[in-house]
């Protein structure tokens, strides 16, 4: 089981830019054994899928409304894994979560295969 806390979320306009971290902790494996994920969640619509990366961050996965803008990396050295969101449009302002799943594959993109999640941080881009 891992413990999940995200941070760096606020207001920014059409265009720019913020970094969201989520701190992780395990006391069963290591960080590195573990897929890490991003979801968001916008109000009134369902957790959707954001971008994956794998245990040793050499392959990521991104969802289309995101790919170009938004790059997932990860520190497990620091039990870290962060998401670089450039270019933000209205249309990214959600409720932003990071999650993780035990030797998960970078095409684990379905909500209900994740069992670890964070509290979320809001992220609001005005046009």
């Amino acid at each position: 089981q891992v413990q999940l806390i995200e941070s760096g979320g606020g207001s920014v306009q059409a265009g720019g830019s913020l970094k969201l971290s989520c701190a992780a902790s395990t006391r069963t494996f290591s960080i590195s054994s573990y897929l890490m994920g991003w979801f968001r969640q916008a109000p009134g619509k369902e957790r959707e899928f954001v971008a994956t990366i794998s245990w040793s961050g050499d392959s990521t996965n991104y969802a289309d409304s995101v790919k170009g803008r938004f790059t997932i990396s990860r520190d497990n050295a620091k039990n870290t894994v962060y998401l670089q969101m450039n270019s933000l449009k209205p249309e990214d302002t959600a409720v932003y979560y990071c999650a993780s799943k035990y030797l998960g594959s970078i095409r684990t993109t379905t909500t209900n295969m994740y069992s670890d999640w964070g509290q979320g941080t809001q992220v609001t881009v005005s046009s």
